[in-house]
């Protein structure tokens, strides 16, 4: 029975809340042409592809990560930008 009430209120709160709304930033903190790099970069084209919404690899290399870091802990509490490393 519970197993049942909690598949159900998944459906209805998958349903409810759709994510993405709006492209999605993926903050690359190291240089363009890396291993972190292209692996990102694969990453976000099978998210792209699964939510039907652009990521847009930024590459922000800097200070040991921190650039990119702060610029992702900066930027709006909703979902829509990551880091990936």
């Amino acid at each position: 029975m519970f197993k049942q009430l909690f598949i159900a209120a998944l459906l209805v709160w998958g349903n409810a809340y759709a994510f993405p709304t709006k492209p999605v930033r993926m903050i690359v903190p190291f240089p363009p042409g890396g291993a972190t790099d292209i692996v990102g970069r694969l990453v976000a084209a099978k998210m792209q592809e699964v939510w039907g919404q652009p990521v847009v690899v930024e590459n922000r290399p800097g200070a040991g990560t921190v650039v990119g870091t702060d610029l992702v802990a900066k930027s709006a509490p909703d979902g829509h930008t990551s880091a990936w490393w």
